[in-house]
């Protein structure tokens, strides 16, 4: 048993597609759960949908959602050469359950709205791939994967009720591999057990891919990605990116922390558990290596490993009364940023004053300096970058400060980190 997952820039393009299928025939006489995440910026554009449903401009909500499903049925219009194929059927059962979300006047939280109307994306795509799938002469089986996946009703970041999911793969999954050899199911969404659509967090797609692979004790995951493997830096920062043949489930979990944009955090606990390896490879290109992330690498194998985050904002808190920021204001400070669900991405504590850097989100930091000021002045500083260096080599930190301003730095034997303007 094998667990693919492909993203939405391998299904941005008819070609892209078919490639995707010519990937999954080259593993012939092979047991393989597939998990689809939305076509190209098909999320993004949901969420605008959402956006102006819960502002209550409901005719531009309904125009860009007329637009999603034209663009949707001209895919699978190219891809299946027929109009009158039953997938059709299926794509306007989808969207008249859309459109029964947008007659509503919004009355609940907008999380909640979120995700009935972005969970649309990856049940139109697996929809159309899996057709396109048993046209070239890949038979596979559909699945909801709300029928299987049980959470919480924590919209937005819901999470697994792993003993019900457990069972419902063991009744739903398993026996589904008699009919075929291949399943097509959706990355990102799940259900609550009031069968209200969830989703997991954004880039979901990856841990609904090891939660599957967990609950098959499946023999490894495969990410496709449209680069060759995990890079020590984003190549869209830094042109001379180093390819990482192998790398540690740790180093991995380190470098999302940090900010990289590798892997979606939560995805390497499922896999560690049971020791399943996890592979990102080139949906392009097949035959490359690419990386896998398993236990017990190396790390001085390792390039140095660069993240930058850009957008953000440098908060200082100083207590009104001078009195020293102890523990117990610490405590109070953290709470709110935990009810606030704002993530520090670096901080540091004097006497008096709480440093902190963290993701520049204007509402939320609006509503942040509210609570806190009553006991503390809150300064803050925007547009600043956090760089992060790990197994820093030949000044590499040096060369990406280049005589900026450093507000923030902390090191430690293997990762440096600098908040710079």
């Amino acid at each position: 048993m094998k667990v693919f997952k492909f993203g939405g820039a391998s299904l941005e393009s008819i070609e892209r597609i078919q490639q995707v299928a010519a990937i999954v025939q080259s593993f012939p006489d092979q047991q393989i759960l597939i998990v689809i995440s939305a076509m190209g910026k098909t999320t993004n554009e949901l969420e605008k949908v959402a956006e102006n449903f819960y502002l209550r401009k409901r005719e531009i909500a309904a125009q860009l959602l007329f637009n999603i499903e034209k663009s949707h049925t001209e895919v699978a219009e190219k891809l299946l050469g027929n109009s009158a194929h039953p997938v059709f059927d299926q794509l306007q059962t989808f969207f008249t359950e859309a459109e029964w979300t947008l007659g509503e006047k919004p009355g609940r939280t907008y999380d909640y709205y979120y995700d009935q109307l972005v969970s649309l994306g990856e049940l139109l795509s697996t929809a159309i791939v899996s057709a396109y799938f048993n046209l070239a002469g890949v038979p596979n089986t559909w699945l909801d994967v709300r029928d299987v996946f049980r959470t919480d009703d924590t919209f937005r970041e819901a999470n697994i009720d792993w003993e019900v999911t457990g069972r419902q793969v063991e009744q739903k999954v398993l026996p589904l591999f008699n009919k075929t050899n291949i399943v097509v199911t959706q990355g990102f969404i799940g259900s609550t057990d009031e069968n209200e659509s969830v989703t997991l967090g954004r880039e979901g797609s990856d841990y609904s891919a090891a939660v599957f692979a967990n609950l098959l004790n499946a023999e490894s995951e495969t990410i496709w990605k449209d680069v060759e493997g995990l890079k020590n830096a984003d190549p869209k920062l830094f042109p001379n990116t180093i390819n990482i043949p192998e790398i540690s489930f740790s180093e991995v979990i380190e470098m999302a922390y940090y900010g990289a944009q590798v892997i979606h955090p939560k995805t390497i606990k499922p896999l560690q558990n049971k020791q399943i390896p996890l592979y990102v490879k080139s949906f392009l290109n097949k035959d490359l290596p690419g990386t896998v992330i398993r236990e017990d690498i190396d790390v001085k194998q390792l390039p140095p490993i660069i993240v930058v985050k850009k957008n953000q904002v440098l908060l200082t808190i100083t207590s009104r009364d001078f009195g020293f920021v102890t523990e117990e204001r610490i405590s109070d400070i953290y709470e709110l940023f935990h009810k606030l669900k704002i993530k520090i991405n670096l901080m540091q504590n004097a006497a008096i004053s709480f440093s902190c850097c963290i993701d520049n989100s204007p509402e939320k930091i609006e509503t942040l300096i509210k609570a806190l000021h009553e006991n503390y002045k809150i300064k803050y500083d925007e547009g600043l970058e956090l760089l992060t260096v790990r197994y820093n080599k030949d000044g590499v930190m040096n060369e990406l400060i280049n005589n900026r301003t450093i507000l923030l730095e902390q090191r430690s034997p293997v990762t440096i980190q600098a908040l710079v303007k």
